[in-house]
């Protein structure tokens, strides 16, 4: 991940998940409540029965002429946008109309402060209302028109509900059909009675005047105006380089965060390009059957959550006979999979690629090389090897798929035939710093890793072959994806040659603290009662941990002294269940669709830039929208 990419990721906080329709409406009925009791004055002292009286009719009438709109928006948005082809729940329909609720009342309340201090009345309270009202509706239509997609006239039907429905209550009980010429007296009659019922209402109501829902029209065109200017310049960058629409994003990461919808993979089908990737398994199997299934594609298990190959790792888990092992691979976020589709071609892959393994029960002991940053880790299996790369202590994210590519072929040039080849992934220092330590095509680090990765090979390829035992050990652990776990937990393998133990241990989670690796390594390798001779700690780098924050690496928001611990009780149990056991390992290539080349960048820095100057551009609509409604209210 880039210093953009964690941009964009970190947008993430920003987002929250919808509360249900019922709790967005009680809380408008009691702000509604409230603001009928500071509006709407009885003039009763507060500490008689009669004063309570009307204290319970003041919120009742705020309910009624404030409220009311709200829980007509609330239900009726919600079935309108969808029958008109639009995707809004009533979960998210209910909270937008509890927004435009508060924003109403806030309009509202500072102008009658103002009011009181300057003299300009109640006739400019209702102004300001007028205001609210088209206010409202402009950004129910912008987000009506995100979320749907909806063109604007059709989104303008949906969107106006709740400006509509309380202009309705104030057209009736501000008794404003009076002002006007119906048509006679025997239509009077009949309208009058029901469309003109100022003798039910707040005193307050008498001040509403026709030219008022005039004024109301014009302003909602001029900012559904403004609102479509704003949605065209903001667009043209996305449609141009990338040929999809900003507002397909925005509906997409909302609708993932909000209410965990697929939206978003919608959205990246549109980016998608088609690439081949490489699919390794290293299964071991006892006399019992299969004990440990490691499986490797070379591909980015993201965006977030489980978009895509979010959750890679627990698809991959119940695949598996045995206990199932998938650490990330050298690949970066533009081979994330679009869909989560794609994952069923990748277990297809690995499936054939299980079928083709040969098993042999010879294996050599782990080595360790190391070339200026990067260290690996080699065993070989047969003619076959795993090698696993770190840079820790160093910080390091993810390695570009083509320096994974390059140092798995140099480690067969010495005559490995198939090549497993981990990230570790187990040490960074979270979104700090200028490339949060990218290792890409052409760098110092890879070529420290294709180095190392070369040695590893001639190491294992000259070394001597001896029986191989192994034991696994597995914990889901108590954490939570928002404590940085996943759900596969902690999962160890050790395995044994010729005297010489060498632990895997591989946490379900994104990237390790700084420091935190070593300090494992540590425990399980020094001191007099070692529990192995050579380990390594891996991370799956699975994005089910990033729906809500960008940095949630492991050993940030747990106690990673009882992190440890588990660790080697763990590696314990698992040296308990060393047994002799066969091994093998296949590669199969298959073809998915992934972000595509420098695809994932260009988002990031799109998405980044509406958010640094589409707030500013916004602020410029609404300021030339709020002028041109005060030259309408002036000379209207």
């Amino acid at each position: 991940m880039t210093a953009t990419q964690s941009d964009l990721a970190g947008l993430s906080r920003f987002i929250f998940r919808a509360p249900s329709w019922y709790t967005s409406l009680a809380f408008a009925v009691l702000i509604a409540a409230m603001a009928g009791v500071a509006a709407f004055d009885s003039g009763e002292s507060m500490r008689t029965w009669r004063g309570l009286f009307f204290l319970g009719k003041d919120a009742w009438e705020g309910i009624f002429f404030i409220g009311v709109p709200t829980v007509v928006a609330a239900f009726g948005t919600s079935g309108v946008d969808r029958f008109v082809g639009g995707t809004l729940t009533p979960n998210r329909s209910s909270l937008l109309a509890l927004v435009c609720e508060v924003l109403i009342v806030a309009i509202v309340t500072l102008a009658a402060i103002v009011s009181v201090f300057t003299g300009l009345g109640q006739r400019f309270v209702f102004d300001a209302l007028v205001v609210a009202l088209a206010s409202v509706f402009a950004f129910r239509l912008l987000v009506v028109m995100a979320v749907s997609r909806s063109s604007l006239l059709v989104a303008a039907i949906p969107a106006s509900i709740q400006t509509l429905a309380a202009a309705v209550l104030l057209f009736i009980y501000s008794g404003t059909l009076t002002f006007m010429s119906v048509g006679g007296p025997i239509l009077d009659a009949y309208l009058i009675p029901y469309l003109a019922r100022a003798d039910h209402a707040p005193s307050e109501l008498s001040t509403v005047s026709p030219d008022h829902f005039l004024l109301l029209g014009l302003t909602c065109a001029v900012y559904a105006f403004g609102v479509y200017v704003f949605i065209v310049v903001v667009d043209r960058p996305w449609r141009r380089s990338l040929g999809v629409s900003v507002l397909d994003f925005l509906r997409g990461f909302v609708g993932h965060i909000a209410e965990g919808t697929d939206e978003l993979e919608e959205f990246f089908e549109q980016l998608g390009e088609k690439a081949i990737v490489p699919v390794t398994v290293l299964a071991f199997r006892s006399s019992v059957g299969e004990k440990a299934r490691f499986i490797l594609p070379m591909i980015h298990p993201g965006p977030m959550g489980e978009i895509g190959g979010g959750n890679f790792p627990e698809r991959v888990a119940t695949r598996s006979d045995g206990l199932a092992f998938p650490p990330h691979a050298t690949a970066g976020h533009d081979f994330n999979l679009v869909t989560e589709r794609e994952v069923d071609t990748i277990l297809e892959a690995a499936d054939a690629a299980y079928d083709r393994i040969e098993y042999g029960s010879e294996a050599t002991q782990s080595v360790q090389v190391q070339s200026g940053e990067a260290k690996m880790l080699g065993q070989a299996f047969g003619d076959d090897a795993l090698l696993v790369s770190t840079y820790a202590p160093e910080f390091a994210d993810d390695v570009e798929y083509a320096v994974g590519l390059s140092a798995a072929a140099e480690a067969r040039t010495a005559g490995l035939d198939d090549v497993l080849l981990v990230d570790a992934h187990n040490s960074n220092n979270g979104l700090d710093g200028p490339d949060l330590g990218h290792v890409t095509p052409g760098s110092k680090r890879s070529f420290d890793m294709i180095t190392a990765a070369g040695l590893a090979g001639e190491h294992l390829s000259a070394a001597a072959r001896g029986d191989l035992s192994m034991g696994v050990a597995w914990d889901r652990t108590e954490w939570e994806p928002t404590d940085g776990i996943g759900p596969l937990g902690i999962r160890v393998a050790v395995t044994e040659v010729a005297g010489q133990r060498t632990a895997y241990v591989l946490v379900d989670g994104n990237n390790m603290e700084p420091g935190l690796r070593d300090a494992i390594v540590a425990d399980l390798t020094e001191g007099e009662e070692s529990l192995v001779d050579v380990a390594e700690a891996m991370t799956t780098d699975t994005h089910i941990v990033n729906t809500v924050e960008a940095d949630n690496q492991v050993g940030a928001a747990i106690d990673q002294g009882e992190l440890r611990r588990l660790v080697a009780d763990l590696t314990r149990e698992a040296v308990r269940d060393v047994e002799p056991v066969e091994a093998g390992m296949a590669v199969e290539r298959t073809e998915v669709t992934v972000f595509g080349n420098d695809r994932t960048e260009t988002l990031a820095s799109h998405a980044n830039a509406v958010v640094a100057m589409g707030g500013a551009f916004a602020v410029s609509i609404i300021l030339a929208a709020m002028a041109v409604s005060v030259l309408i209210f002036l000379f209207a």
